[in-house]
């Protein structure tokens, strides 16, 4: 077993401090060129260490997907606090709770105008500040923009009391499916003229609009400009992974986040590598292999240097096996029973969603562990 990681259980979650440090202050950077406010989205991270790279050393704004999220950020003195997905009415007093005991401001997103009726219903004397949620392309959710649907959720909103119309919001996931530079900043652009044509459709019938927000890692570092828009919401960018790799937006150097696992047999008739890292530890996302053939289930790689091992991959997973065919059985003798191996990811964020902490390194050695927030 390599000694930097001696005495460490496995499968285990590895990030590399210095590789998310420079990640984070890349993307400041960007945003600060843009002229917009980085709101960082922590779905992937899920930890207040993060959070404060993210947020250069002090809380600012950023975004969540769950409630577990929010009510661990707001306790650790994160007071700008986007909700990023649509709310269900019976999630509401949980929500309210989060402003009243942490004070913290809780923004929720709509894209329904008989979702506004039954929010105010169920808020309870709270008052929350909601952005509208516009489909810049991805059609996951959302409305189209500059929509008559927009302007109805807009008067919704305006005759509910319990809610404040604080802008608009869209998000281009579908950014995702090109590995074409061009291709990403027409997305970027698109991403970016449904806001704000949206955000000025609003302004024209007399709606307030002061937030308009938009972001995907791949559309905020490709975008030509972002006029017009006040902030940018990304994540992934500071972990980076397999799929980010594909698609350009990183180099193998950017990839901070990894899985330490241990051989634990030899299957001859493969032959392959047995590991204890399987579906559990690394998710079944394929989403890089579109861009990045025999990618499979992630690299095997180096455990002290993150230098791939020629081309293994794991292939296939089961619930708690990784298998890693390779070429002969050579193999064996390389990398015998008990000997570990460390593991980039596909997709970081399902990936980090299986651990309750991170190994935290620094220089190649681990020194701290992070703990990170899980559920919903």
């Amino acid at each position: 077993m390599s000694e930097a990681f001696a005495g460490l259980d496995t499968p285990r979650l590895l990030l590399d401090a210095d590789r998310l440090e420079r990640n984070a202050a890349r993307m400041a950077g960007r945003c600060a060129e843009l002229g917009v406010t980085l709101r960082p989205h922590l779905k992937t991270a899920k930890s207040v260490h993060v959070a404060r790279i993210a947020c250069s050393g002090a809380p600012g704004p950023i975004t969540v997907s769950t409630l577990a999220e929010a009510e661990y950020f707001a306790a650790a003195g994160w007071r700008d606090i986007l909700y990023a997905t649509a709310m269900a009415p019976a999630k509401l007093e949980r929500a309210s709770r989060i402003g009243r005991e942490f004070g913290a401001e809780l923004r929720l997103v709509l894209d329904d105008a008989a979702a506004a009726s039954a929010l105010g219903a169920a808020a309870g004397g709270a008052r929350f500040g909601v952005l509208l949620e516009v489909d810049c392309g991805e059609h996951r959710s959302g409305v189209a923009p500059a929509s008559p649907a927009l302007g109805a959720m807009a008067a919704a909103v305006a005759s509910t009391p319990a809610l404040r119309l604080d802008g608009v919001m869209t998000h281009a996931g579908h950014s995702y499916a090109s590995d074409d530079p061009v291709g990403i900043r027409a997305i970027a652009e698109a991403e970016r003229h449904a806001a704000v044509s949206s955000a000025e459709a609003l302004r024209a019938a007399g709606h307030p609009c002061p937030i308009v927000s938009v972001g995907s890692t791949p559309t905020v570092l490709f975008a030509d400009h972002l006029r017009g828009v006040t902030e940018a919401r990304a994540g992934i960018y500071l972990f980076n992974d397999l799929a980010q790799l594909s698609r350009g937006v990183c180099t193998e150097a950017d990839l901070a986040v990894s899985v330490l696992a241990a051989v634990i047999g030899h299957q001859r008739s493969g032959p392959s590598l047995v590991l204890d890292a399987g579906a559990l530890a690394l998710s079944k996302d394929l989403g890089a292999n579109r861009f990045l053939p025999g990618t499979q289930y992630g690299w095997v790689c180096d455990p002290t240097t993150l230098a791939r091992l020629g081309t293994l991959s794991v292939e296939p997973v089961h619930q708690e096996h990784g298998t890693v065919p390779v070429p002969d059985e050579g193999w064996f003798e390389r990398w015998p029973v008990g000997s570990v191996v460390r593991i980039l990811p596909n997709h970081a964020c399902l990936t980090c969603a299986a651990y309750g902490s991170y190994d935290v390194l620094r220089g190649g050695a681990v020194r701290e562990r992070w703990p990170r927030i899980g559920g919903w």
